[in-house]
């Protein structure tokens, strides 16, 4: 059956920010040592905090279907409604970025569980949404900071090379119950664009999750440690005449296996197929725009796309697994 599984699923807009704060950072490393040396030099080159909402729809959820009167079966369509807190900032050898969404589904994803009637948690099922908490961290250590050379530099193509590491856990109320941990680890790569930023990380990723369809007291999940790759882009649209950027974000995690090792949960565990999220965002700085105050307020709206969602691969009979949703949004800068 379907799990929670992609790392930087629900990354909000503000990972452009850390994306951003990696540049700025590698940047520093551009001038004498003797200036980074100065005394009052801050120690965060770049913070920010900020507050955001965004209406999602329509969704999918792998497993959750309808079954026409023709026997063929389709996904079950349900809203989102997003509250996120995020932090990105930039200190002298690195990055650090902090995201937490908390999700509401429509009623067309219930909140409950797989407690027969009678047991403890009954009735199974609820008439509202179900309601999940997404929480992820993403840390960098440049290398050419580390190394006080600029030997991770490609003049032209690469501006700094930076170790890269992170985790991820979520919680959520439905019938599946999904408690995923993973952590990633690697290399993140600042590409030398010429306006706005690119950057690419690029994982080992190792999920462990939980499975609330599985037999007991097997719901425990432990998929193969597998390469996964995340893209975060940022470029502004100076040719509008308007504050407008294009951001976005494009991750794909490779085939990790089926989670478990006990024969009895096949059927609930078949192999994951390779998986493929992509978001981009026209976001507009209303704060520039209206009041000439820059970084304050913005607007968005966007487009995602998700194959094999969060892993499971689409047949006739189990639909939910591909996702094409619209979103708008705005967000607050607190600090």
């Amino acid at each position: 059956m379907f799990r929670r599984g992609l790392a930087a699923a629900l990354v909000p807009a503000l990972m452009i920010g850390a994306a951003h704060a990696a540049d700025l950072e590698a940047g520093k490393k551009d001038k004498a040592p003797e200036a980074a040396a100065v005394a009052d030099v801050p120690f965060f080159l770049f913070a920010d905090t900020q507050v955001s909402y965004r209406y999602q729809f329509p969704t999918v959820s792998p497993g959750v279907q309808i079954q026409r009167a023709d026997g063929s079966f389709v996904s079950r369509e349900a809203p989102k409604q997003i509250l996120n807190i995020a932090h990105a900032d930039a200190w002298a050898y690195g990055t650090n970025f902090f995201s937490l969404d908390i999700l509401k589904s429509g009623s067309q994803f219930p909140a409950g569980t797989t407690n027969p009637p009678g047991s403890v948690g009954s009735p199974a099922f609820s008439d509202y949404g179900n309601t999940e908490a997404y929480g992820l961290y993403r840390g960098t250590l440049s290398l050419n900071a580390l190394t006080g050379t600029k030997a991770f530099t490609i003049p032209g193509l690469v501006k700094d090379v930076s170790l890269a590491f992170g985790f991820d856990a979520n919680s959520q109320n439905d019938a599946f119950g999904s408690k995923k941990r993973d952590i990633v680890g690697g290399l993140n790569f600042s590409f030398d664009v010429p306006a706005g930023f690119l950057n690419l990380s690029t994982h080992v990723y190792k999920e462990w999750n939980r499975n609330g369809f599985n037999l007991q007291p097997d719901r425990d999940q432990s998929f193969d440690a597998v390469p996964e790759f995340e893209l975060v882009y940022n470029f502004p649209l100076t040719f509008t005449g308007l504050p407008l950027s294009l951001t976005g974000f494009n991750n794909i995690v490779l085939p990790k296996g089926r989670g478990v090792r006990n024969v009895a949960d096949f059927q609930y565990n078949p192999p994951r197929g390779l998986e493929f999220l992509s978001r981009t965002n026209l976001v507009l700085d209303l704060g520039k725009l209206i009041y000439d105050q820059p970084n304050k307020v913005d607007v968005f709206i966007g487009f995602q796309y998700w194959l094999n969602k969060f892993g499971n691969v689409e047949t006739t009979t189990f639909k939910g697994t591909e996702e094409k949703s619209f979103l708008a949004g705005f967000a607050f800068h607190v600090f």
